[in-house]
């Protein structure tokens, strides 16, 4: 027993307590985190999921994070990867984002799913690996387009505005 850094010996009876910690593996991360420190990118392509659907329902950050009862802060963490969705939060956002659980693994690139936690605990992922974010329909830009073409109620100058986009497109 320790009082005040100077060692006590055990009182009578008593069984000295012994702590055990769990080895870890040298260097591998049992948490989902690459060696270097990035996220791993199944949660980074989670994240992007969330944020695709979030933005094409039009909602705000800060908003998801009202309905989830969370800060706008932790619902970014989420969308960038940096903190993990666990089981329980992913069911909640599929409901807010009226989605099925499986939404969030669609589309996941094979560089992605070979950098499971599992094979990082393995080691056979260490660094960062590029999952490439060249998709124009994950950017904001065509999200909101689509939002704004679809918010227009006459279907004559939605034809219109789509003529007019594919005239100005390369030919």
């Amino acid at each position: 027993m320790m009082t005040e850094g100077i060692a006590m010996p055990p009182r009578k009876g008593s069984k000295p307590s012994v702590t055990i910690k769990p080895a870890k593996k040298a260097g591998r991360s049992t948490r989902g985190r690459l060696d270097d420190g990035s996220a791993n990118p199944i949660d980074v392509h989670v994240g992007a999921r969330i944020r695709l659907r979030r933005t094409l329902l039009g909602m705000s950050q800060e908003k998801l994070g009202e309905c989830l009862g969370l800060t706008f802060q932790q619902v970014q963490k989420y969308e960038r990867g940096a903190n993990r969705v666990g089981a329980s939060r992913l069911f909640d956002l599929s409901r807010v984002l009226d989605v099925r659980v499986g939404y969030f693994f669609e589309e996941i690139s094979e560089t992605a799913q070979a950098a499971s936690p599992v094979e990082v605990i393995r080691g056979n992922v260490t660094k960062s690996v590029d999952i490439a974010d060249d998709d124009p329909m994950t950017k904001r830009e065509t999200l909101e387009l689509v939002r704004a073409y679809f918010s227009i109620t006459d279907p004559k100058a939605r034809e219109q505005v789509l003529a007019m986009a594919k005239a100005l497109g390369p030919k």
